[in-house]
Formats: C-alpha cells, sequence, structure tokens
C-alpha cells in the first residue's frame, strides 16, 4: 500500500501566505497548476491547454523557490522575457505569495533563521554573505526551508500516529520517501490499514486548506503506485 500526500508543499504555501486565491482553489479541490494556468494566462479553466498547465505546473513549484526568468526559461520552452513576465503575472495573481517570501528573507536576515510550522529552526548565516551567490542561495533557503521543512516535520509527526495505530496488527509500514509512506499490508486488515493511514497523514497537522492524500494498493511498491 503506497500513500502520497498530495501537493503538499504548495498546500503548506497556500497556508503559510495565507493567499486567498491559492486557498480557494485547494478548498474547491481544483486542478491548483490549471487554476494557475487560467489565472495567468487570463484564460477559462477549460480553455487551459496542457502545454498552458505544464509551464503553471513547473512555475508553481520553482517561482516558490526563488527561481529566476533566466532559471524558468531554462525549465519551460519560454523565453527570459515570457518567464519575466509570467513571474510578474504570477505575483500579482498571488500577491500574499510575494508578501511571504519578502517576509521570509526579511526575517532571516533580521534574526539569522527561519522556522517550520512546528518550530524546527534553521539558521542561515550566509543571508549576510558579501558573495552574491552565497546571499541569493540563503535567500532561497529562507523561502523554501518553512515550506519543505514544514512538510518533513508533517510526515514524520503521521509516521508515528499511525506506527502507534499499527501496534498489534500484522501490517508494518516499511519505507518513507518524501512525502510518501509505503506499506506491507495484509490483505484481511487491507481496509484497516487504509482507513488508519489516511487518517493518520490527512490529520498530521491542522491547516488552513485540505490535506489530501492518493492512496494505492498493489502486489509490489510500483503496481501500488
Amino acid at each position: 500500500l503506497a500513500a502520497d500526500y498530495s501537493q503538499i508543499e504548495l498546500r503548506i504555501l497556500a497556508h503559510i501566505s495565507g493567499d486567498e486565491n491559492l486557498r480557494a482553489a485547494f478548498a474547491r479541490d481544483e486542478d491548483v497548476h490549471r487554476r494557475t494556468a487560467a489565472a495567468v494566462y487570463g484564460v477559462a479553466v477549460q480553455d487551459v491547454t496542457s502545454e498552458m498547465r505544464a509551464v503553471a505546473k513547473t512555475a508553481n513549484f520553482a517561482i516558490i523557490y526563488g527561481v529566476s526568468a533566466f532559471g524558468l526559461a531554462q525549465q519551460t520552452e519560454l523565453t527570459v522575457g515570457e518567464a519575466r513576465e509570467f513571474i510578474d503575472t504570477y505575483f500579482e495573481r498571488y500577491p500574499r505569495v510575494k508578501a511571504y517570501m519578502d517576509a521570509a528573507i526579511r526575517q532571516a536576515r533580521e534574526e539569522g533563521f527561519v522556522s517550520t510550522l512546528l518550530g524546527r529552526r534553521r539558521f542561515l548565516p550566509e543571508i549576510h554573505s558579501e558573495h552574491r551567490q552565497r546571499r541569493e542561495f540563503a535567500e532561497r533557503t529562507a523561502i523554501n526551508t518553512p515550506i519543505q521543512g514544514t512538510a518533513a516535520d508533517l510526515i514524520k509527526v503521521a509516521m508515528i500516529e499511525i506506527h502507534r495505530r499499527l501496534a498489534g496488527m500484522r501490517s508494518q509500514m516499511v519505507l518513507q520517501v518524501h512525502d510518501e509512506l509505503v506499506f506491507d499490508a495484509h490483505t484481511d486488515e487491507r481496509e484497516d490499514v487504509e482507513k488508519i493511514v489516511r487518517s493518520g497523514m490527512e490529520g498530521a497537522l491542522k491547516l488552513d486548506v485540505p490535506l489530501k492524500v492518493d492512496l494505492g494498493v498493489g502486489a509490489n511498491w510500483l503496481e501500488a503506485k
């Protein structure tokens, strides 16, 4: 049995930033990449092409980690000018995402660290480096640590709770890979394991957007995915 958090980093971003547009997309269980494409390209959701969605998906993850127009152009088929325009429009549509990014960098400069939602700190002394590349790396780290770090904290909380609830069962949790958990589930325990895993993962942390888990079962990990 394989259980995978759905778009966990973007959901955490929606919670941390408080961006109404991003939160609304998750509250309505929309395809957030399609919604982003519609917002940035100025078209109806049903008119978003697969190419538009692909660019928006790349941007959704890249922009929140401080990617430049040049970096986004390298990851997509956009020119540098088009990528710059895309980023500018993205921040117009999701203004509180930009406000969060600026605030994270400001906190790192003023306090020397940033924190996950559960309070785990990452210190960033190189935020004051005279070396531009080191300083910019520290700025990107300040932005993504609260997001990626919270995702790491979240799945550990889920693992502890699931492990506790599996006590006495033959099924076992065997592997964690990023935001996915893998289990050896006995056939006669399958339904109970699914309930335990889903509730344990989706209830691990209370966010302002719902947590969602994609769950699959198969004879091996490949089939389960």
